[in-house]
C-alpha cells in the first residue's frame, strides 16, 4: 500500500497539478484535502487545458475514484461549472464529496471583500471567494456542511438564522448591502443541493476500505506552505491547512498511513497577495521569467511576483511537511537566463537568519544573500527529448543548480518538469511503482 501526499513548498502556484496529474494516472484514488475555489490548478491533458478549482487532478481519468475531503469548503455554483466542463471534454466525473465539507454563501463572498477592505497593510489579498469567512464559520461551529445542504428541514433552519446574522452584519459594521433575499438564497442552493446529491458519499468507508485493499491513494493539496494558516507567513496566507498535516485532517487518513510526502519546487519563486517576499525581483530578469512562464493567478488573472528560489522557506517546508522528496517544476522556464541565483539565507539586522521567522515585522526586514549559477541553455524543443531521454540529458549546469537544492535541504529528487504537458517530465522515482 501506498498514501502520497503532494503540497506546494511555496507560495502556491508551483505546477502541483502537473505533478498530481502524473501521479494520479498511477494511482487509484485521487483525494483532495483543503481549500475551495480560492485555488486553482492547470492541467494539460490530450492537448487540452483544464482550469479547475475544487474538482481532483484525478477527476479527468474515469477509471479513477476521485474524493473532494471533509477539509474543503465548496461553492456549489463553481463545482457545479466544473463538472460541466469536464463532462463538456467527453470525460464521465468519478466523484464522491464528503458530506462533512462545508459550504460557502453568498455571505461569505460579501463579507470576504468587506473584511479585506477595512484590513488596510495586514489585507491578505484573497481572491474574494468567501473562503475566509466559510473557514471562520466552521471554526466558530456556525457553518453549514454538505450533509445539511441536503436535509431541507434543517438546512431551511440553519440558513434561517444565518441569514437573519449575516445580514445584520453586513449592514451594520460595514454598511453595505447582501443585494439576496432569504427565499433567493434559499431557492437557490436547494437547487445546488439537487444536483450535487449523487455525488455526495461516506468518503470516510470509501477511503478506508481502499487502505484496507491496499490500493494506491493520492492526497492533493491546494495552495503551499507558505499559505498554511499555522505554518505559513501570517496573516498573509489562506484559512486552511496546507500541509502534510492539513492532509489527515482534511481526509481522515491517519499519519501512519502515509508513505510518502511529495513536495513541488518550482525553481524559482512566485506569489499572489500581500506580504514580504525577500527574493521578490523588481527588474527585467523578474518580467521575463514571468511571461516566459505566463505567471498570472489560475483564480484570478492577477499578474504573480516573482524571486529567486529561497532556500530558507524550502528548509521550513521540509520540516513542517516531513517531505520525503522533491518535485521540480519550471526548469525550461529558467533556461536561457545568464546567471541564475538562489537564496542560502537571510541577514537580519546583520545576523545570519537559516529558520523561517515566525515574526512578520522580522521576516519583512530580512535581506537575502545569494549563490550564483551558471544558467543553462533553452532546449525549446529540444525539451521534449530531453524528457525521454532521462536526467543525464539535461544542460550539466541545470543538473548543478537541482542538485544544490537537492543537497541543501537533504530531500532526494523524485521528478523534474520540463514543459506544460503530462509527458514533459523526467521522473526519478515513481512513488506508486511496485516494489
Amino acid at each position: 500500500m501506498t498514501v502520497a501526499v503532494v503540497v506546494g513548498t511555496q507560495w502556491g502556484d508551483e505546477g502541483k497539478g502537473k505533478v498530481v496529474d502524473y501521479l494520479a494516472s498511477k494511482a487509484d484514488v485521487i483525494i483532495r484535502f483543503n481549500g475551495g475555489a480560492n485555488a486553482g490548478h492547470t492541467i494539460v491533458s490530450q492537448g487540452k487545458t483544464f482550469k479547475l478549482h475544487h474538482l481532483p487532478s484525478g477527476i479527468l481519468y474515469s477509471s479513477k475514484t476521485n474524493i473532494i475531503g471533509n477539509g474543503l469548503v465548496i461553492g456549489p455554483k463553481k463545482l457545479l461549472e466544473e463538472l460541466e466542463q469536464v463532462k463538456a471534454a467527453g470525460v464521465k466525473p468519478n466523484l464522491f464529496i464528503s458530506p462533512r465539507a462545508h459550504v460557502v454563501l453568498p455571505y461569505h463572498f460579501v463579507l470576504d471583500g468587506a473584511e479585506e477592505a477595512k484590513k488596510g497593510k495586514l489585507a491578505a489579498g484573497t481572491t474574494k471567494r468567501g473562503i475566509g469567512p466559510c473557514y471562520s464559520d466552521k471554526a466558530a461551529r456556525f457553518g453549514i456542511r454538505i450533509s445539511e445542504l441536503l436535509e431541507p428541514t434543517l438546512f431551511k433552519e440553519k440558513l434561517s438564522t444565518m441569514h437573519t446574522l449575516k445580514s445584520r452584519m453586513i449592514e451594520g459594521v460595514y454598511g453595505m448591502q447582501l443585494g439576496s433575499t432569504f427565499e433567493d438564497i434559499h431557492k437557490e442552493y436547494t437547487e445546488y443541493a439537487q444536483k450535487l446529491a449523487p455525488f455526495v458519499a461516506d468518503t470516510n468507508e470509501i477511503i478506508h476500505s481502499a487502505i484496507a485493499k491496499n490500493k494506491k491513494i493520492l492526497l492533493e493539496g491546494a495552495q503551499a506552505t507558505m499559505l498554511d494558516i499555522d505554518h505559513g507567513l501570517y496573516p498573509y496566507g489562506t484559512s486552511s491547512s496546507t500541509t502534510a498535516g492539513g492532509a489527515c485532517t482534511g481526509s481522515g487518513i491517519g499519519p501512519t498511513q502515509i508513505n510518502e510526502v511529495v513536495g513541488v519546487v518550482k525553481v524559482y519563486t512566485s506569489r499572489v497577495g500581500s506580504g514580504p517576499l525577500p527574493t521578490e525581483l523588481f527588474d527585467s530578469v523578474g518580467n521575463a521569467i514571468r511571461d516566459k512562464g505566463g505567471e498570472y493567478g489560475t483564480t484570478t488573472g492577477r499578474p504573480r511576483r516573482i524571486g529567486w528560489l529561497d532556500l530558507v522557506t524550502l528548509r521550513h517546508a521540509a520540516q513542517v511537511n516531513g517531505l520525503t522528496g522533491i518535485a521540480f517544476t519550471r526548469l525550461d522556464t529558467l533556461s536561457g537566463i545568464q546567471k541564475v541565483k538562489v537564496c542560502t539565507h537571510y541577514l537580519l539586522d546583520g545576523k545570519k537568519v537559516l529558520s523561517q521567522p515566525s515574526s512578520i515585522s522580522d521576516y519583512s526586514r530580512c535581506k537575502p544573500v545569494y549563490k550564483e549559477f551558471a544558467g543553462w541553455q533553452d532546449l525549446g524543443k529540444g525539451w521534449k527529448t530531453a524528457a525521454k531521454k532521462g536526467y543525464k540529458s539535461l544542460p550539466k549546469e541545470a543538473r548543478a543548480y537541482l542538485e544544490f537544492v537537492s543537497r541543501s535541504i537533504n530531500v532526494p529528487i523524485y521528478f523534474i518538469g520540463v514543459g506544460a504537458s503530462r509527458e514533459d517530465a523526467i521522473v526519478l522515482k515513481d512513488v506508486f511503482r511496485r516494489k
